[in-house]
């Protein structure tokens, strides 16, 4: 087999794992995604508020 067969017989491959898969639904895919969004905004403004803090201790204490 050369390189050319190889790649199409994965790609077949490929095909027929993809239709195996069990994808989530809609409603699904969009309460995961406002999740992870809700997630990171949370996590961004947590880390935020520690970088304020800790440059405030640095403003007072060292500067």
């Amino acid at each position: 087999m050369n390189f050319f067969e190889k790649f199409i017989n994965y790609l077949k491959e490929t095909r027929l794992e993809l239709r195996h898969v069990n994808w989530p639904s809609r409603q699904n895919t969009i309460r995961f995604t406002l999740l992870v969004i809700g997630a990171s905004a949370i996590l961004a403004l947590y880390i935020g508020l520690l970088d304020v803090f800790f440059q405030y201790l640095l403003n007072t204490f060292i500067f």
